[in-house]
């Protein structure tokens, strides 16, 4: 049988928020949780298909993935421990956590989706726009070689927990409602640990660090995020595992500035050369590049270099370079060079507005200012 449609199951629209979707499912998974319709089939198909649909559409980028694809945009095995009630304490334990005490129905421990990881990588404005591979060394667990994962002293094992029966929930009777809640003894788990391993501490598990290979995509932009599934924390009791996000940070560059897929650059220019015009040559992230600078170029001017910025890692379009002109000011002058700038400076005084527009309008504004 086909799957409905996420959106309909929760009785919204595309273009529903993220507090909406919130809201519905709140309402929905009230109304079928099984503890409110016990041996009630028809409620439990769906309060699972409520929550399968609230897992997708409440994560941005699932609900990306399922409005461009459909059903095959998502990964029916992410984001928990299935689609039935016994998923409710990992995923839903925020919303009825006070009402069902984060507890769930059936004969076994409870199972938890590991908690997602973030790294942050750090790379150059080159790396960003040609695209980077790198190795990265993330924490990880592995099985403890003493125990062999059951947590247990070598030559003992661990015993079903007497308070649950091995189940890893105890009933409790509050007011009208008979709530299921972590055993408080065995943590969920099920069993008792006597004697503890003494290498992993009942754990069963050893912490160490796991090399992973990273491919940065060309034009990935400062702040954007790469998943790796599958390799965030362990889940807990068989759940499975949580994701790994790494975090692109961009180091500050020596001559550009990013701006989307445009890049900013300034370009000191002399005097002479604004005045009199003349070829400069710039830098690019591809190589070099040049372009004529007309007579009486203003400092402040801009020039637009198409196709010299980043090739976007969505749009597959490579943005411009604006280069920024800036005139700069001559320092350390010769006794000789200030007699010529004198004399320069007197021959566009009496040029007038010839020479300097700029600044005989500005001085135009400021007497009728004055009167």
């Amino acid at each position: 049988m086909a799957k409905r449609d996420f959106y309909e199951v929760l009785g919204l629209g595309k273009n529903a928020s993220d507090d909406e979707i919130k809201k519905a499912y709140r309402k929905l998974a009230m109304k079928y949780h099984p503890d409110r319709n016990p041996d009630n089939k028809a409620a439990e198909e769906k309060f699972k298909e409520v929550k399968e649909a609230y897992e997708m559409l409440s994560d941005p980028q699932k609900r990306e993935a399922y409005d461009r694809y459909g059903h095959a945009g998502v990964d029916p095995n992410m984001g928990g421990g299935g689609a039935g009630a016994g998923g409710f304490a990992d995923a839903f334990g925020d919303i009825f956590g006070d009402i069902f005490g984060g507890g769930r129905r059936g004969g076994g421990p409870q199972v938890y989706r590991g908690a997602d990881l973030r790294y942050n990588l750090e790379i150059t404005l080159e790396q960003a726009a040609n695209g980077y591979e790198t190795t990265i060394q993330v924490p990880s667990w592995d099985e403890c070689d003493t125990c062999h994962g059951s947590g247990a002293k070598p030559g003992t094992s661990p015993v079903t927990c007497t308070t649950c029966g091995g189940h890893g929930q105890v009933r409790v009777q509050q007011g009208f409602f008979a709530i299921q809640q972590t055993c408080p003894k065995c943590h969920g788990t099920g069993k008792i640990i006597p004697e503890p391993c003494t290498s992993c501490s009942g754990v069963g598990r050893i912490k160490r660090k796991k090399t992973l290979e990273v491919k940065v995509p060309a034009g990935i932009d400062d702040g954007m995020r790469i998943r790796s599934s599958g390799n965030g924390e362990p889940g807990v009791n068989g759940g499975p595992p949580g994701d790994l996000y790494v975090e692109i940070h961009i180091k500050q560059h020596q001559v550009f500035q990013r701006e989307g897929d445009d890049l900013h650059c300034e370009i000191p220019i002399s005097f002479a050369t604004a005045a009199l015009g003349g070829d400069v040559e710039v830098p690019t992230l591809s190589g070099k590049a040049s372009f004529t600078i007309p007579e009486g170029t203003q400092s402040g001017k801009t020039f637009r270099l198409r196709g010299k910025g980043v090739k976007g890692v969505r749009s597959g379009y490579a943005g411009d370079l604006f280069c920024h002109v800036v005139i700069e000011t001559p320092v350390r002058l010769t006794e000789r060079q200030k007699d010529l700038l004198r004399e320069f400076e007197q021959l566009t005084v009496e040029g007038g507005s010839k020479h300097n527009p700029q600044s005989n309008s500005w001085m135009d504004k400021v007497k009728k200012f004055f009167e």
